[in-house]
């Protein structure tokens, strides 16, 4: 029977000795688990400026407790200092955590820092300023502890060193020297003194490279002061030889501030060379010596005062041309009413004085082969039966302008006509052509073509600028937002804020655009108001004298140069390669604009239509934008723009040759064949409008200088090419226009020479000032920086500034030279000038 129940409960038993071994084995084991795990933590009471040599192992842990006496008065740093000295550490670094009171600093030597593509650099000596917890007593002692830790089973010998930053605190105007490098970031606090707002941050180093990042933080923990986390907060900007950052009190509570000065470990952000790409992903790069020293400068900003100083200066320069063109408003009024009084009584005037005029732009010729006399044009004048000059009476006059009065306005009615195909191809192909000969079509009519013009380009302007500035204050909402200054390309130097404006004063130089564009529109309104109050009268002198009078591209003029002053302010809210066709495009509208209105006054019938000409500049603006964006460096792009620039040459050169009495079509090669053939091979016969061709000839040779230019040197700011070419073929035009009217027998009388003199003179010292060259995009914005200068007007206007206000100046003084020309050849006494022919 008992043997019975052992056999029963055998395995039952078997299985409870098996479970006794398992758990008897897992305890066993755990034990030594928990006896390997187990570290011996040491610490140690350390002081400053003692270097401690320690090794660090996997079983140990070395804690070092450090205090300190803190004053409210006084900050001082502390800065900790790493070295390993052990090789191989790379596999199993070390890893230090700063204890402090309100802030924890934790870093492992050596210190790895990414680079582009992944590349890594170490870093076996790390040297870090801890943060400064505020302190509200007037003295406290401060604890903070230094733990030592690695995972490395055979151990790693580090030295360690905390020492006082005795020049943690910058004083105002007074300058700090200090080295750095990427694992060895320095930065320092500076405290707003009494009745001081705004400062300027100055970073400056004789080394171009290592480039490095400046930045403004405000007084708190953790500081960000490594490479890869330095933009995490706060305003920056990177560095090569100079940095300067404004800072107001009012973006900062605590009344201070931290200046942070990172090495960062490549050059590429700041146009240097771009290291190898790496061969393996986890492989290190020694990095090299990239220590550099600097030197940090906080100099006070301006005041209030001087702000108003430059706005007040601004608005003196500008409102001075108002008062001085009212004066001579007044004077030329004061004249014109004592040659009504002369009219009245003309026995007591010569010919000459009455304004009755000798001649007329109706009917008169001149050869362009020579200057002639009065005399001598009076005698060619008569005879001429066709196109020989007729006196009229006054009725006679009244009664024809009667006539068109009650006449169709539409310029298509002149040409219904069935012969009017023949006959503008008799009158302007003729050798010698008169301004009547292009001055046919009804003036009204005209006056409508040309006031489009006008109307256009202020629609223009209006759809143009709506979006820029929207955009432009997106760009400064970015900029104050994310605090990357390397957005903007300012002269930092003397970039006086004013709200959220970085750079108030490069906006505010851009007001005398708007103001002289404003005079200019009411000085050409004075003179259309004029010119319709003596149409009314039935003034002979102004219905058949002179260059017929069209004012709409002179109030186009107008507008273009505020637009102008708009959109350069805008482009300066924010400067940049992005938004510079801003600051460009009505340039070359103004440009345009100019070069047709030249032309217009003597071709008034065959000028280009608004849509024509702001379909063109459309043109320009579209490859402007490529350019820009595709042209750095592209050398299709250049061949394109090249071969497209030399045909438009041409084809305008035969526009204007032959007066737009040509037609490009399927026939065009054969003409063009039958041509050569017939006179240069079958007979070498000289052109036919010699003066005409000489203009063509010419501005073909620039066009194709400047093509070649820029396929040879393909310039990095295709804007800046572009405009030049605007401007080169626009002095060109005019030169030969000042040429082709003293050719002529006209005279340039004084006010238009003094306006001649007078801008040529404010162009040569606006272009001085132009290429002064405080900033570029071309370059990083670090390299764009090495050229800012200091504000050398009123400490508040810089050399761009000085442009704005003398290009301002001159591009007025050039609008008033087209007028002052206008009024040059509507002297009434003057034969010579009704009797120009312009090719």
């Amino acid at each position: 029977m008992v043997l019975r129940s052992c056999c029963k409960f055998g395995p039952v038993l078997v299985w409870f000795r098996l479970g006794y071994v398992v758990l008897l084995w897992l305890c066993v084991t755990h034990l030594r688990c928990a006896r390997a795990e187990t570290k011996t933590v040491v610490q140690k009471d350390a002081e400053f400026d003692v270097t401690y040599n320690d090794t660090v192992t996997s079983d140990n842990q070395i804690i070092y407790a450090f205090n300190h006496t803190v004053s409210r008065n006084k900050t001082e740093g502390v800065r900790v200092t790493v070295d390993v000295l052990s090789e191989g550490a790379e596999s199993s670094p070390i890893l230090f955590v700063v204890r402090q009171k309100q802030a924890v600093l934790s870093f492992q030597v050596p210190l790895i820092l990414r680079g582009l593509y992944q590349r890594k650099y170490p870093y076996a000596h790390v040297g870090r300023t801890l943060c400064q917890p505020p302190t509200r007593s007037l003295t406290e002692t401060q604890y903070f502890f230094v733990d030592v830790s690695t995972l490395s089973s055979l151990g790693t010998h580090y030295q360690l060193r905390i020492s006082r930053v005795d020049s943690f605190t910058l004083h105002t105007d007074k300058k700090f020297s200090f080295t750095a490098s990427p694992s060895q970031p320095q930065y320092f606090k500076y405290v707003f003194p009494d009745g001081v707002d705004t400062v300027i941050v100055k970073v400056n180093s004789e080394m171009t490279f290592p480039c490095s990042v400046m930045s403004i933080q405000d007084i708190q923990c953790p500081v960000y002061d490594l490479d890869n986390n330095v933009a995490f907060i706060g305003m920056y900007q990177t560095m090569t030889k100079t940095a300067a950052i404004t800072v107001q009190r009012k973006d900062f509570p605590s009344n201070s501030f931290y200046v942070v000065v990172v090495v960062k470990t490549e050059d590429e952000a700041c146009g240097g060379p771009l290291r190898f790409y790496p061969l393996r992903p986890d492989e290190l790069i020694d990095a090299g010596n990239r220590s550099k020293t600097l030197d940090v400068v906080v100099s006070p900003a301006i005041s209030s005062d001087v702000y108003v100083m430059g706005m007040l200066f601004c608005l003196g320069i500008f409102l001075s041309f108002y008062l001085l063109t009212f004066l001579v408003a007044c004077v030329e009024n004061k004249r014109m009413h004592r040659r009504r009084e002369g009219l009245l009584n003309p026995a007591d005037m010569s010919p000459a004085e009455t304004g009755i005029p000798a001649t007329h732009y109706n009917g008169t010729l001149l050869d362009n082969a020579s200057t002639l006399s009065s005399e001598a044009i009076t005698d060619s004048i008569a005879s001429d039966a066709n196109y020989g000059y007729m006196e009229r009476s006054l009725e006679s006059v009244a009664g024809r302008s009667r006539q068109e009065s009650l006449s169709s306005i539409e310029e298509d009615d002149y040409d219904t006509l069935a012969d009017i195909d023949s006959d503008k191809n008799i009158v302007r192909t003729k050798k010698y052509l008169c301004v009547s000969d292009l001055a046919r079509k009804d003036k009204r009519v005209l006056s409508k073509k040309y006031q489009i013009y006008f109307w256009n380009i202020a629609t223009i302007g209006v759809f143009y600028a709506l979006p820029v500035i929207q955009l432009v204050i997106t760009y400064q909402t970015v900029v104050n937002v994310t605090g990357n200054q390397d957005i903007c390309y300012y002269n930092f130097l003397c970039a006086h804020p004013l709200g959220n404006l970085s750079a108030f004063n490069n906006i505010l130089s851009n007001l005398g655009y708007v103001m002289l564009g404003l005079l200019f529109l009411l000085i050409v309104l004075q003179r259309d108001v004029i010119h319709s109050r003596a149409l009314d009268r039935n003034d002979l002198n102004a219905l058949e004298c002179g260059i017929p009078k069209h004012f709409g591209l002179f109030y186009a003029m107008g507008t273009a140069l505020m637009m102008e002053g708009l959109l350069s302010a805008c482009y300066h809210v924010c400067p940049n390669y992005t938004n510079f066709q801003f600051d460009t495009s009505f340039m070359y509208m103004i440009a345009g604009l100019c070069v047709l209105k030249l032309y217009q006054k003597r071709h008034p019938d065959i000028n280009a239509s608004a849509y024509t000409a702001y379909a063109c500049l459309a043109a320009v603006i579209f490859f402007s934008v490529l350019g820009v964006v595709f042209g750095k460096g592209n050398m299709v792009f250049w061949i394109v723009f090249s071969v497209l620039h030399i045909l438009a040459t041409m084809l305008l050169s035969t526009q204007l040759y032959y007066m737009g009495r040509w037609r490009l079509d399927s026939g065009i090669l054969r003409r063009i064949v039958y041509v050569i053939y017939t006179d240069c091979i079958r007979q070498c016969s000289g052109p036919m409008y010699i003066d005409r061709m000489v203009l063509l000839v010419m501005g073909n040779i620039v066009n194709w200088s400047l093509a070649a230019y820029g396929l040879l040197k393909t310039p990095n700011d295709f804007a800046s090419y572009l405009l030049a070419i605007a401007i080169c073929n626009l002095l060109l035009y005019f030169a030969f226009y000042i040429i082709m009217k003293l050719r002529s027998g006209e005279r340039i009388q004084c006010m238009a020479m003094v306006c001649i003199l007078f801008t040529a003179v404010v162009w040569g010292f606006a272009l001085f000032f132009f290429f002064q060259g405080l900033s570029t995009w071309q370059k990083t914005p670090a390299e764009s920086r090495e050229h800012n200068r200091d504000c050398i007007v009123l400490s508040f206007f810089d050399d761009h500034d000085i442009w704005h206000f003398l290009s301002s100046i001159a591009m007025f003084g050039s609008f008033l030279v087209s007028v002052c020309l206008v009024v040059d050849e509507d002297k009434a006494g003057d034969h010579s000038v009704m009797l120009i022919e312009f090719k």
